[in-house]
């Protein structure tokens, strides 16, 4: 009997590996630290580079070898926060239930989002208006994407269906402001309050349900 040979593909050496792994590590290391200085009450464009090194444990030639400059790194976590965030919110749309327990469900994931990344929606709360013009545009082109998104996954969903496309989007830009305003209070809620927070949370939806009952009113203007 013969036996068939084969050629084994080749493999990464271990040692690539290790370096790739250890380039990650650094650059989620760099993330990190410029989470937690502005955890104690910095601003983001306060933040010098040697000092986001020197809290990830790293020589400040090695920032370089991730982002160019804050700015830079800045822009990678306003897309951190915003891939995740749509891909978890587009989820809840297509789990198939009644419209009313969408709204619901969405709201707990949002909420249950924003107290597990805290620090995240610090730093875009704070530079939706903050100092930095580049990460003010990012978080803005963020949102109109989110939007976009939204408004992409109700017209296949079949809601609105009488709504102009420019209308549709109109009223997902009012919900998403909604949920960005609500960050704020969900940050700053006490721990371990779970009735302030069930009445937030209800308050979050019946500000979600005005917006989505106005829509369904909504005209188009004859053209």
């Amino acid at each position: 009997m013969t036996l068939k040979k084969t050629t084994a593909k080749p493999s990464k050496p271990a040692d690539a590996l290790n370096r790739s792994a250890r380039k990650d590590l650094t650059r989620a290391n760099l993330l990190q630290a410029a989470l937690n200085l502005m955890g104690q009450g910095r601003s983001f464009t306060s933040l010098a580079l040697r000092e986001i090194a020197r809290e990830a444990g790293v020589v400040p030639n090695a920032f370089y070898r991730h982002f160019r400059n804050t700015d830079e790194l800045g822009l990678a976590l306003v897309e951190e926060v915003g891939i995740t965030l749509r891909r978890l919110l587009r989820e809840e749309r297509q789990v198939q239930v009644a419209p009313k327990e969408r709204l619901r469900r969405s709201v707990a994931v949002y909420q249950e989002y924003v107290k597990s990344n805290r620090l995240q929606f610090m730093f875009i709360s704070s530079e939706r208006s903050g100092g930095s013009r580049i990460l003010r545009l990012a978080i803005r082109n963020d949102v109109t994407h989110f939007t976009n998104e939204m408004a992409q996954d109700f017209r296949l969903l079949g809601v609105y269906p009488e709504v102009s496309t420019t209308s549709l989007q109109m009223i997902c830009g009012l919900i998403v402001m909604t949920m960005l305003a609500a960050a704020t209070d969900i940050l700053d809620l006490p721990p371990e309050q779970p009735l302030l927070e069930a009445e937030m949370q209800e308050n979050f939806v019946r500000r979600l349900q005005l917006v989505l009952l106005g829509a369904s009113l909504w005209k188009d203007k004859a053209r």
